[in-house]
Order: C-alpha cells, then structure tokens, then sequence
C-alpha cells in the first residue's frame, strides 16, 4: 500500500531524533513509542485522533503492515539509517510512533478514589509497569515526584505496553506538599516501607487512598514517611526473608491489588 504513505523528511528526521532526550520531549510536547504492541495500544487508547503525530516504518517492514490505512497523511517510510536514527531501542520491530504526551493537570477526584505516588523511582522500567498496573487497578492518577524517572523515557514507554494514556500522569516538584495538599481533600496517605503494619491487618480503608511507592535502594523519603497516615508491609514467608526487598513494581502490585476497589 505504497500509496497510503510518504518518504519521511530530513526535517521530520532531525526533530524526532531529538526525543530522545527528555528536554526535547518536554518542549515539544512529544514521545516515540516503539514495537507493533506498543504503538497499537496507544493507537487503541488515543483521548484524541491528533494524539497520534506520525507512524513511522523501516521500509523493510512496511509492506507487512496491514492495520494503519485509517491514518492516512500520518504514515512515513524511513530508510534502515534513518530508523536506527529514530529507533532508542533493539527491539522496534520496523514501527514506531510520535504521540503527544499527556496535559499535566490536577484531577477533580470522586468519592472514591485511588491515587499511585512515586517517591523518587529511578528505573523507568519499574516506572512504565507501575503505571500499567495502576491502570488495571483503576487508579485514577499517578503522581510522580522529583527524581522519578520520565514516563515518556524509551524504557518507561515500552514497560508500560501501551497503557500511558490510560491514567492520569502528574509530575510535581515537591511530593511531600502535593500529598498533603490531597490529605486536605480528604485522602488518606498509605506508604510502603519495611517497618509498616502488614497491610492486610487493616480492616477498613477511606474512600480517598494514596498509595506511595519509594526508591528502589532507599524506598521512601522523610518527608514523606513523616506525613503517612499509615506505614504499610507486604510481609514474607518464615521468619527471615531469603532476599532483602522486593522490587518496587512487584511491591505496587501487591499493594495495589490490597487497597484497589475491586
């Protein structure tokens, strides 16, 4: 279907080559998502049609592609260099896509609510399987605080298979003063850490809940364990553990799977 799509542009390569860095992701307003799941689970999830800037294929892949022809204006061939250009990962799989990040804006929540917060996540990895998770649990936001690593870095994107636009992203300066600002409204402010209270010992749960998942090494910071309404523990078997901590997207699941609505 060579007539549905146009040769890629140098000016289109040099702009999105550059969103590889996440001050160029932040000025323009833009991420590359890259693999067939990926891309046509974002596609599938767009709030909006222009959410979607490009479709962009390594030539040798192009013709294999059957499920794009509604896109047509917004598919490009790439020369194999030219991809390798665009491509921030080994496994791209001939596609990628541009999209526009989400809007950063506070949410007005319901009654009922469920919020993930991460204090400082440095893995993007864990960052972009957190925000999956979060979003089968039906949270209806994840607040990101300083340190944490971009929702829209290559790796974060990929881990999130597709799921970024399924809930609210919020990036803030200071996690201690937003999460307070949310104990204000009514929120009660659960933190993981190992010197919680199992979490399954409490019988009831507020309608408002946040949930705060820490630093991989460090778990969470001062500020904020001073502010938690409750320290929370996944506890282990026997009466020592066999390894020192779980990882930090294994521990939002668990969690999440405790304090969800469902």
């Amino acid at each position: 279907m060579p007539h549905l799509s146009q040769p890629l542009s140098k000016a289109m390569l040099t702009r999105f080559s550059k969103l590889g860095q996440k001050k160029y992701r932040d000025q323009e307003g833009l991420f590359i998502a890259e693999g067939l799941r990926t891309v046509r689970e974002l596609i599938d999830s767009l709030p909006e049609p222009e959410m979607l800037v490009a479709l962009i294929f390594d030539e040798g892949a192009y013709e294999s592609m059957r499920w794009f022809s509604g896109f047509r204006g917004k598919i490009f061939r790439a020369d194999r260099d030219a991809f390798a250009r665009l491509a921030q990962t080994t496994n791209s799989q001939g596609v990628l896509g541009v999209f526009k990040k989400q809007v950063a804006e506070r949410f007005v929540p319901g009654t009922r609510s469920l919020i993930v917060a991460l204090d400082d996540v440095q893995d993007p990895g864990n960052v972009g399987t957190i925000i999956r998770t979060a979003a089968w649990f039906g949270a209806d936001a994840v607040i990101c605080g300083e340190g944490t690593a971009d929702l829209y870095n290559a790796k974060a994107v990929r881990s999130s298979a597709g799921s970024i636009y399924a809930v609210r992203y919020h990036p803030v300066k200071d996690l201690a003063a937003e999460l307070e600002r949310l104990q204000g409204e009514g929120f009660m402010v659960a933190a993981a850490s190992l010197d919680g209270q199992d979490y399954r010992s409490y019988g009831q749960w507020p309608e408002r809940r946040i949930l705060v998942i820490g630093n991989e090494a460090n778990g969470i910071g001062q500020p904020v364990l001073d502010l938690a309404d409750r320290l929370v523990l996944i506890p282990h078997a026997g009466e020592r553990p066999n390894v020192e901590s779980l990882n930090a997207s294994v521990s939002a699941a668990i969690l999440l799977a405790g304090l969800s609505f469902v």
